[in-house]
Formats: C-alpha cells, structure tokens, sequence
C-alpha cells in the first residue's frame, strides 16, 4: 500500500474519531472498494505525493532552510545582474529582474521571520562568474534557478499539506504563493529571451525541463529538498564556499542594502 493511500486512510479514521471502531473500519474498506473499482490504486501510487519522501530529508526545517538560502541567492543575483551587465539589458528586463530582487527579497525576510521560522544555511554565495558575463547567460540562469524554486515550494505545498493542521495549510499556502511569484520571474526571464513566456499549462514538479537550449533542458524534477541543492552546485553556484566554476563571493546583506525598490510593486505582505 502507498504512502498516499496510508494517509488518506488516516485522515479517514482521525476525522471520523466520534464514531465507534467498527464504524471507521467500514468507512476505511469502503473507500478502498471504491478506489479499486475506480481502478485509482495504481494512479495514487505512481502519483508525485506518493514519490515525496516523508523522511528526514524532506522535514519541515530543511524544506524552510534550502528556501531560505535560494532566497539569498535569488536576491544576489537579481540585484548584481543588472549592476554588472547596464546597458546590456533593455529597460524593461532591467526593470523586471531588479523588481525581482526586491521580491525575493521580501521572501527571504518572510521565511526567516519569527512567524515562520527559517533559518538559511549561509549568507555567502559563490556566484559563477560566467553568470554575469552576458545578457543571455544571466537570463538563463534566471530561468533554470527559478524552476528550481518552483519545484522546491511545490515539494513544500505538499509536505506542508500533509501535516493536517492549521499551521500546515497556512505554510503551504506561503509556499504556494511564493511559487506564484518564481513562475512569473520564470515567464519574464523567457520572455527577454525571445521564447514564449507563459508556456506552461501547469508549473513544472516532476516532469522533465522542455524548453531547449537550458544546462536543465531533459532532467526531470525532484522530490528530495536537497536536490534543490545539487542542481544550483552543479550549475557552478558554492554556498559558504567556492563552487566548481570560477565564481566570485557575494554576501547577502551587503547586497540586499542595496536592492533597489519599485514603486510599482504591490502585494508586499502576505495574509
């Protein structure tokens, strides 16, 4: 049996606690009747819920500490692309990108309140040179650093869920609208490269990177928080120390003192 359909039965029996055992029993082999003869035992299993791991790896903190450090990274790079490369960026994806930066930002300072929790794992970032090298390159960082953010709050959203109660619903809702805002990043950062922007039916967990020409382009999601961080290592990126590209250090609040402010961003609190 999955661990999706272990949970469904769990919730089953825990919100239906008033009636006698029997009585929970019956509800429990009849929601079982019911999804095999729907033929979904094998859909729930294969599901990507089912393929989220519930150990360790995937705890709450770490989940909330890899956000955390992308957050700084997110904020580095956004503020300093534009720093570095001037002119080479048209008005309006300067503007994007540092509109960007003061959003990513603002999540960093969320996931860190004391309402949330989060602690990052380091403030220092090893940027890969090469990253501020050209439009092109910083663009498409851009894109393959904000799926990974995608994916990752999409992993949260689900182990947030399962938590079952008012605090877990309320994180996963965070997380939830914090993808929002990596998709739109995503979408602009494509966008200034000439591609469809919103070409996306759904935002991307598990399923392989389609679009071209991306160092990601054919690997699949992930549902281990920590392979949020293999994929940005393996794009050169080092945290707390140098990376496998030659890169220069960035600290996080030297930075973000000097992130700079759009009037025109709005929604800077969350419910």
């Amino acid at each position: 049996m999955s661990d999706s359909t272990n949970h469904l039965y769990d919730e089953i029996d825990r919100q239906n606690q008033h009636l006698p055992a029997s009585s929970r029993r019956g509800l429990i082999k009849g929601t079982a009747a019911s999804l095999a003869g729907m033929g979904l035992f094998g859909l729930m299993s294969a599901s990507a819920e089912a393929k989220v791991s519930t150990n360790d790896a995937n705890k709450a903190e770490n989940i909330l500490a890899v956000a955390a450090t992308a957050e700084v990274l997110a904020t580095i790079v956004n503020t300093v692309g534009p720093e570095k490369l001037g002119s080479q960026l048209d008005a309006v994806t300067r503007r994007n990108v540092q509109a960007a930066a003061q959003q990513e930002k603002n999540h960093y300072e969320l996931l860190t309140s004391k309402a949330v929790g989060g602690k990052e794992v380091t403030k220092t970032i090893y940027v890969p040179d090469e990253v501020f090298a050209s439009k092109e390159n910083l663009l498409k960082t851009l894109v393959v650093g904000d799926q990974v953010f995608i994916n990752a709050y999409l992993l949260g959203v689900t182990v947030f869920a399962r938590q079952g109660t008012l605090s877990g619903s309320k994180f996963a809702r965070y997380a939830a609208e914090i993808m929002a805002t990596e998709a739109v990043h995503r979408a602009v950062a494509l966008q200034s490269l000439g591609e469809l922007g919103n070409d996306r039916v759904y935002a991307k967990f598990a399923q392989r990177e389609e679009v071209a020409g991306l160092p990601t382009t054919g690997a699949p999601g992930f549902y281990d928080i920590m392979d949020a961080v293999t994929v940005l290592e393996s794009a050169g990126f080092g945290f707390g120390k140098p990376g496998s590209k030659p890169g220069t250090a960035y600290n996080y609040d030297e930075v973000a003192a000097r992130t700079p402010v759009d009037p025109g961003v709005n929604t800077i609190s969350i419910s």
